[in-house]
């Protein structure tokens, strides 16, 4: 894909820097991203991705915009309450660039739908709120070999980690199995201050910045933990549990689960 002048001068301050130049810029300009979750981590990661010149994003999420997803989702805005996050989310980016393909789909995400989506991107986005999804989300991408990029945050607590299969660890390699519900409460239950996903979300963004772009080291094996109070990042190495029940050496999955228990997770809303 060609730039044209005015894509040369939008995105001149990065298009400089030696490790994009104009070849990187074309392939951010075919890259394929898919944002699971249009709250708190979707939200800056949606845009910053747009900004940086991501040809195609597509955002899912079944939800409508509510007032008190306001004080932390930035796509959104008090006029649009009541209306399709992904609307809103795609009203929004297309005002920041109006040159990118903005792909919306309201639903939630499921076992018959999900490798339906999932197939034509290059890498995800993981910005969900709830547990059922996230292992759902997790296992679809290391059976079809997708990139994703994960990310949580509780109150002022936030992590991400970049998960390649077969180059390093999945979720479930950490986590093998969804907590009992009720074991971890949701932000509504514990809160969350809102610039700990804008954080968390923009360090997303960057990890699907450098994937596309093939530079730099990734969260892949690191698992990257912040904590706003103390203002202090720490990493904790991850590795591939040969006994992980998905990615493992004996896999116990190797179809898609639908988890129909509600059970809030560690993260964005």
């Amino acid at each position: 894909m060609v730039l044209t002048n005015e894509e040369i001068e939008r995105y001149s301050r990065q298009i400089i820097l030696r490790n994009v130049g104009g070849r990187g810029q074309e392939r951010l300009k075919q890259g394929k991203v898919l944002i699971v979750g249009a709250g708190g981590l979707g939200s800056p990661a949606a845009y910053y991705l747009a900004a940086a010149g991501v040809g195609t994003i597509g955002i899912v999420d079944s939800d409508v915009v509510d007032i008190s997803n306001l004080q932390r989702q930035i796509l959104h805005s008090t006029e649009r309450l009541g209306r399709p996050k992904v609307e809103s989310a795609r009203e929004t980016l297309l005002a920041l660039n109006p040159a990118l393909t903005i792909n919306t789909y309201h639903l939630r995400l499921g076992k018959d739908n999900i490798l339906d989506i999932i197939r034509d991107y290059d890498v995800i986005v993981d910005g969900v709120d709830n547990f059922p999804t996230r292992y759902l989300l997790n296992d679809a991408c290391v059976m079809t070999g997708k990139t994703m990029v994960e990310g949580g945050v509780l109150q002022w607590d936030g992590l991400v980690m970049t998960i390649k299969p077969g180059q390093g660890p999945c979720y479930r390699c950490i986590f093998p199995d969804p907590p009992p519900p009720g074991a971890v409460p949701s932000c509504q239950e514990a809160g969350v201050i809102g610039t700990v996903p804008g954080l968390i979300g923009a360090i997303q963004a960057t990890e699907v910045i450098k994937i596309l772009l093939g530079v730099g080291d990734t969260l892949t094996g690191r698992l990257l933990i912040y904590n706003a109070l103390e203002m202090r990042f720490r990493e904790v190495k991850a590795e591939r549990n040969s006994n992980c029940p998905v990615c493992g050496d004996s896999p116990r999955i190797r179809e898609l689960e639908e988890y129909t228990f509600v059970c809030a997770t560690k993260c964005e809303r």
